[in-house]
């Protein structure tokens, strides 16, 4: 018997293995676990076996994401000022003004999703005003999850937007009493004048995508996310916007493993293009970093069913059945597995009598499919998912939007939304998520926190003791359960011989800390393929080399991703990017400063 390569050891290591579920060493070769158990796994090593003592840390399977708009992220993360996190309006205004500061022309100061208001000290909004203090010259666009977006004077003026340009469809450009636009963009009744308007803002050169991509890949590394499922996205086109992930995968420079869907980006279109696409292409094509996994999250745009609490449920129109029985069928045929964006029952009512007659024609016969989001799904629904074999991938937008969901809609109709106990009783298939970067944040913790203690990030109870999960069952869903829905069960979600060798060595013990806290752990090392792609704290000599930051002006390089809080409440960020000064700042109300320099002094 060869020797293994690597053996981590003396840790709490959670391996979801039915078969030894808690041990604490694993020994690893080939990119896979070989075995796993106690200090005896040392007695295997050889002259070259590496050994790590992990110092007692709890260990457990590296995360997984089953829905994340990942690739459309990575080319746009070293733009965005992220404010993930912070803890007050008056840091985030610091922020976006230091931010302003530092920005040239013609590029944005971006803060696209990731937060709310309610996580917010002073809960609420930045106002208009306060936008255009902190930034009078540099545009700046702030999206807000899908409502709406708030856009400074001199993003009005880059835009075009003036007293004469008509609303666009599917928004309002809000205006005051004279007819001049305010700088307050409304998603109404859906998102595109959000996304359309955020298209014209400056793009990165190919060389600064594949750098941002990197540093994406590297920050959910961070977190302890070791694969994602790709649902596609808005203005992320097929195959153009997909070269940057597809060099790195050729050039073997994937820290993170990535199955992608096909979005298609073209309203009456879209059957010319999943006819086109599946000449190019096939589901499982690529390898276990990089794989193509099947069409959605949008399949027709009739069938768009838009989650904007702050509006009414929209009623899909008349035409929705036929365009999306046609591409279902198409994608019955071929043997893609896909997936549709659905949040209210009546959309998913409606969706499942056009797969139901489509299976009637071509049987699915295991064909692999699902529904993102389902927050108001019903019990009926869930029933006649089950009977057509399908899954449901859940994501923790009701963390970002539950309170405005329980304004519209009261507290009864909040409890089960949605109703992930059900789902599990029923057998059926669920993966865990996240949904970022434009609604909620890209780290897990904060959906894990949201899964265990059925509260938003703003801290209002959403669910009851029979809608929570336990931390087992929810660590589940974010491994093992979100492998079914890239086809990848058995092959990685749990710590197994034979499973692919991904892990996480956690900051704080998952199944000890109080629930509040679980939504401030991070990764202090992690392993993909049983190769350390982050180290951090006392692993932070085993870390890879720290990648450069382009362009010079990225909020990446000052801020980073995620806000990371300290003891004590310190807000600890990148550092100043001034050559030798210290790399720890401290946040102290609204001002930021780098200890022995005042660069940032404001």
């Amino acid at each position: 018997m060869n020797a293994p390569e690597l053996i981590v050891h003396n840790g709490k290591i959670t391996t979801l293995d039915a078969a030894r579920p808690q041990v604490s060493a694993v020994a690893m070769a080939g990119g896979r676990i070989t075995a796993t158990g106690g200090e005896e796994l040392l007695a295997t090593a050889g002259d070259k076996t590496r050994r790590i003592d992990l110092n007692g840390r709890r260990v457990i399977p590296g995360l997984n994401d089953s829905h994340i708009h990942v690739i459309r992220g990575g080319l746009n993360f070293n733009m965005e000022l992220r404010w993930d996190g912070v803890p007050s309006l008056a840091d985030a205004l610091a922020m976006l003004k230091e931010q302003a500061r530092r920005t040239p022309p013609p590029q944005w100061v971006r803060v696209i999703g990731g937060w709310t208001e309610f996580q917010f000290a002073e809960r609420r909004m930045p106002t208009l005003e306060e936008v255009n203090a902190a930034s009078p010259d540099t545009p700046v666009f702030i999206l807000h999850l899908y409502d709406r977006a708030l856009v400074n004077g001199a993003a009005l003026r880059a835009l075009g937007y003036t007293r004469d340009t008509p609303d666009p469809p599917g928004g309002e450009i809000r205006r005051d009493k004279a007819g001049n636009p305010t700088g307050l963009l409304i998603a109404r009744p859906n998102a595109m004048i959000l996304y359309a308007s955020l298209a014209k803002g400056p793009r990165l050169s190919l060389d600064d995508q594949v750098n941002s991509t990197r540093h994406f890949m590297r920050e959910l590394n961070r977190l302890g996310l070791t694969s994602a499922i790709d649902a596609g996205g808005g203005f992320q086109n097929y195959p153009d916007d997909y070269r940057v992930i597809e060099e790195l995968a050729a050039r073997g420079e994937l820290p993170l493993r990535i199955a992608y869907n096909l979005f298609t980006q073209h309203p009456q279109g879209e059957l010319a293009d999943f006819s086109k696409w599946v000449t190019q292409t096939s589901p499982g094509k690529g390898d276990d970093f990089y794989r193509m996994n099947g069409a959605g999250e949008m399949l027709v745009f009739s069938a768009a069913d838009f989650e904007d609490f702050l509006e009414p449920r929209p009623d899909l129109p008349p035409v929705m059945e036929e365009e999306l029985a046609r591409v279902i069928r198409l994608l019955a045929e071929k043997r893609w597995p896909f997936r549709l964006h659905a949040t209210y029952d009546e959309s998913i009512s409606r969706f499942l009598d056009v797969f139901e007659q489509v299976d009637r024609e071509v049987p699915f016969k295991g064909l692999r499919w699902f529904f993102d989001h389902a927050e108001t799904i019903t019990p009926r629904n869930l029933e006649r998912v089950r009977a057509l074999g399908g899954g449901i991938a859940i994501q923790d937008r009701m963390a970002f939007q539950g309170e405005y969901f329980r304004e519209r809609y009261g507290q009864a109709a909040t409890e089960h939304t949605p109703p992930v106990r059900r789902m599990l009783e029923m057998g059926i298939p669920v993966g865990a998520g996240t949904d970022a970067t434009r609604v909620a944040s890209y780290n897990p913790w904060i959906s894990l926190y949201w899964l265990v203690s059925g509260r938003t990030v703003g801290g209002m109870q959403l669910y009851p003791e029979g809608n929570r999960l336990s931390r087992e069952e929810a660590l589940r869903l974010y491994t093992a359960g979100s492998s079914w829905f890239s086809g990848e069960e058995g092959k990685k979600g749990t710590l197994a011989p034979g499973e692919l060798a991904d892990l996480a060595v956690l900051s704080a013990d998952y199944f000890a800390v109080p629930e509040e806290e679980i939504r401030g752990i991070e990764a202090l090392l992690t392993f993909v393929g049983g190769k350390i792609v982050h180290g951090a704290g006392e692993f932070g000599p085993l870390a890879p080399p720290p990648l450069p930051v382009s362009p010079d002006w990225s909020p990446v390089g000052v801020y980073g991703g995620y806000y990371r809080a300290a003891a004590g409440g310190t807000a600890i960020r990148r550092g100043c990017a001034c050559p030798g000064h210290r790399q720890v700042w401290s946040a102290k109300g609204s001002r930021l400063w780098g200890p022995g320099c005042d660069c940032f002094a404001f």
